[in-house]
């Protein structure tokens, strides 16, 4: 009679121990909000005061009226670099406030 094995690689089991605990879009959420400041640089990571996602929407509080309006021209471009960070459609806008 042969054997069964349990074995699975890590990496699976944490992504099933994940999804059976409904935490990986949490995780993808805390990755975009991570990964602000490498895609936006230095600069606007200065002015920003505050990230949160809600549903599909990324809120972003900026300290600058300027910084708002020119950001809200390349907003597509950062959904697309944050979302590329997940490897996912995490969030389909943001919002500046």
């Amino acid at each position: 009679m042969a054997r069964q094995s349990n074995e699975q690689p890590l990496g699976e089991v944490i992504r099933e121990l994940l999804s059976s605990y409904r935490l990986e879009g949490k995780l993808n959420q805390a990755r975009i909000i991570e990964a602000w400041p490498e895609v936006t640089g230095t600069m606007i990571t200065k002015h920003t005061r505050d990230l949160y996602i809600k549903g599909t929407k990324l809120f972003v509080k900026l300290d600058s009226p300027a910084l708002k309006n020119e950001l809200s021209y390349s907003k597509g471009q950062i959904i697309d670099s944050l979302n590329g960070v997940v490897g996912g459609k995490i969030i389909t806008d943001i919002v500046f406030n």
